[in-house]
């Protein structure tokens, strides 16, 4: 909320526009920005960080993409940081131009630079939270599942509870660091009303917009490549057995369909049969169907998000091949292998709003009515599904489902009020669907006051 927001540019001379009106709110010096995709642009090449240098010569710039798995810095970020175009990293690609650095940095490639940026103060992200918050409610979210934190955020947010300066419901899941791990090892995640902490997330590969997404063969439009990931398999097997032994969910970023065979393979072998354990693959946005049959046997919750498959339409195809493609977005399909699909957005990859979600996962199509046929049909799921995969489904992949998800005598009253039936309605009415009340444990903290009674 606090960074340039720089969705939505038709190009990269109004991504620099964008930064060059943006005023930070920060104490530091370092000017961030995020949400640029240049698969929206008419030159789809990924940018160098030329006019970057030339505008800010002295301070460090930091932007990354819509996605999070790719960035373009300046070269004073990059001096910082000690890259030059013989640096290697391994899981992630600095990428040069005879000899020199562009700039675009991916993957793990990106931690480089981003460990350098100043912490937020207290006061800026009570700011944060606050506005992220406000938005949240705004679209109908009463709590959310934060895919990636540090235990001191998690901590924090918790204080924001306690004071009632934060009401949304927060799943929180820690992010892949050893401080954490240092942290769970030691002490009791929180577990409120409002907050629950009990999994942790990780990343696989990266995602098919940056070319970062683990392929099994390569990329259709980039044969040098199958993408990569992020950490070895041992790496990963290592951290699921630690879970399975402190009883913690494992939550694993999956784009590609090397990523989820290796991490499905990982997840089979730990798990070790039919379990409750609730372990989650996020996203499952290509899965060759012969390892579909991991999710039933072995219990894995498919955690998607039915707006990617629209987002990336224009280009997917290109990416994969038409045979491959017909292996990604298969929301359909993994509902039929494990009777539940956990729905979620992916803000601030996507908007945070929930309808869009379901418009998404329903009819297969963008806001625009785009494709008019949808994007593989077959895979969608009907409303009621949509609607399920996003409450009572969640709660269900969050250990949550005793408290919420369902409107039932004795959970908590978190309850959103629509102005239209999504349930009836025909198609065309539901991309304007509005929120006329949000209310969380049962306080009211969203009134539209352009919706009439």
């Amino acid at each position: 909320m606090l960074w340039a927001d720089l969705a939505g540019t038709s190009s990269f001379e109004e991504v620099i526009e964008r930064l060059e009106g943006y005023k930070s709110r920060f104490s530091h010096h370092w000017i961030l920005g995020r949400g640029w995709d240049q698969n929206d642009w008419v030159d789809q090449n990924f940018p160098t960080n030329k006019r970057l240098n030339e505008l800010f010569p002295n301070q460090p710039v930091y932007m990354s993409r819509i996605d999070g798995h790719a960035a373009i810095v300046n070269d004073y970020a990059l001096e910082l940081a000690g890259i030059t175009c013989y640096t290697e990293i391994e899981g992630g690609e600095i990428q040069k131009e005879n000899l020199s650095c562009t700039g675009v940095l991916v993957d793990n490639a990106m931690e480089v630079v981003s460990a350098l940026i100043p912490s937020m103060s207290r006061e800026d992200k009570e700011i944060a939270f606050k506005l992220a918050e406000k938005k949240c409610v705004e679209s109908g979210l009463t709590s959310l599942h934060d895919a990636g934190m540090s235990y001191k955020d998690i901590l924090f947010i918790d204080s924001l509870h306690k004071t009632s300066d934060l009401k949304i419901g927060v799943y929180a899941m820690f992010s892949d660091s050893e401080e954490n791990f240092d942290y769970v090892a030691t002490n009791k995640p929180p577990k409120t009303s409002r907050l629950s902490a009990n999994s942790f997330k990780f990343y696989a590969d990266g995602s098919l917009g940056s070319y970062g997404a683990c392929l099994v063969k390569p990329y259709s439009d980039k044969n040098s490549s199958v993408g990569f990931l992020l950490k070895s398999p041992e790496y990963f097997k290592s951290k699921a057995e630690l879970l399975y032994d402190l009883g913690i969910q494992m939550n694993t970023h999956c784009i590609g369909d090397s990523a989820n065979r290796v991490m499905l393979n990982i997840y089979a072998d730990v798990l070790n049969g039919s379990n409750d354990r609730r372990w989650r693959i996020e996203h499952c946005q290509v899965v060759q169907k012969e390892d579909l049959r991991y999710f039933k046997e072995y219990n894995i919750i498919p955690s998607v998000q039915p707006l990617h498959a629209t987002s990336d339409y224009p280009w997917f195809l290109e990416r994969l091949g038409k045979k491959r493609a017909l292996s990604a977005y298969s929301n359909k399909e993994l509902l039929n292998q494990t009777g539940i699909i956990a729905l979620g957005t992916d803000f601030p990859v996507e908007t945070c709003n929930p309808l869009n979600t379901f418009y998404a996962a329903v009819f297969r199509k963008n806001l625009l009515g785009k494709p008019v046929s949808g994007i593989q049909p077959a895979n969608a799921l009907d409303r009621l599904a949509a609607i399920k995969g996003m409450t009572k489904w969640s709660a269900i992949s969050s250990f949550q489902e005793k408290e919420k998800g369902t409107l039932e005598l004795g959970k908590n009253a978190d309850l959103v009020i629509l102005d239209r039936d999504i349930l009836k309605v025909k198609e065309e009415f539901i991309p304007n669907a509005k929120v006329v009340y949000t209310y969380i444990l049962g306080e009211q903290v969203y009134k539209n006051s352009e919706v009439r009674n």
